[in-house]
């Protein structure tokens, strides 16, 4: 399965209805929260927004099995199905920064075929599936994504977690053996940095779900980067794979080194 340009648009629009239901509460004020089982927080946004993308994906790609942070996976164990996050990044929600963002996948055999990353708070849409690119509509005008070529001697710029740094990144990043600028960012936009052009990697040193990054990652390959486990394979998908990633690193020069990203050397 892929998805045409129709397709694409029908998963825009869903995740674009999904930010509007997730703006409401936020333009209300203080949103109810409660910690779920892993002591991570969820709000009525995450729920309002899961209830439209469960229906809008059922009603514009029927048959096609969900897997939702929110609502639970398919019954029925599959590689083929959409991945979703109705609201990455609810700590930045809840503090308020605006970098928090929807994310909906196309996972295809494992990979991720086509990805929406909408960040509603910013007006930033990302969009992008095999075959057609990569793309990011801001206001009215959309315009392809590309990674930046990533140039010596010019320092490099590195994004993280706003939310989620420990000592393994401090650790990672003296051993980078460069000059670089770094620049915390919030939820999925990470990854859409460096799809962009505004950041050259971002190294991953902790737990992450499938949810949250495979339509990022759809965004970044489609981009001409790619995101890479400790040893060195793209990250896969899907119901066969444990919930949690690897640690790993996306990257706009596919060939580009880096120091380890291995367990063990931290």
């Amino acid at each position: 399965m892929n998805l045409d340009e129709s397709g694409l648009a029908q998963l825009c629009g869903i995740a674009e209805r999904a930010g509007a239901e997730i703006m409401r509460v936020y333009e209300a004020g203080t949103p109810q929260s409660w910690r779920k089982e892993d002591d991570s927080p969820v709000t009525e946004a995450d729920l309002r927004a899961d209830e439209v993308i469960s229906k809008g994906l059922a009603g514009a790609f029927p048959g096609v099995p969900r897997w939702s942070e929110e609502s639970g996976a398919p019954a029925v164990a599959t590689d083929t199905l959409f991945l979703v996050d109705p609201l990455d990044g609810t700590k930045e929600f809840l503090g308020r920064n605006g970098e928090f963002t929807v994310n909906i996948a196309l996972i295809v055999d494992g990979a991720a075929r086509a990805g929406v990353v909408f960040a509603p708070a910013l007006g930033e849409l990302y969009y992008a599936a095999a075959g057609s690119g990569a793309w990011k509509k801001a206001g009215s005008q959309s315009a392809p994504v590309r990674v930046a070529p990533v140039a010596a001697p010019a320092a490099l710029r590195i994004t993280g977690s706003r939310s989620h740094a420990g000592p393994e990144l401090g650790a990672w990043l003296e051993r980078v053996g460069r000059p670089f600028d770094f620049v915390p960012a919030g939820s999925s936009l990470k990854i859409c940095r460096v799809a962009e052009g505004r950041a050259d990697l971002y190294p991953r040193l902790g737990p992450t779900s499938q949810w949250d990054t495979a339509a990022a990652q759809a965004v970044l390959e489609q981009a001409g980067g790619c995101m890479l486990d400790p040893g060195g394979a793209g990250l896969r998908y899907g119901m066969s794979r444990p919930v949690l990633n690897p640690w790993f690193i996306a990257l706009a020069d596919p060939g580009m080194t880096y120091p380890s990203i291995a367990r063990e050397n931290f």
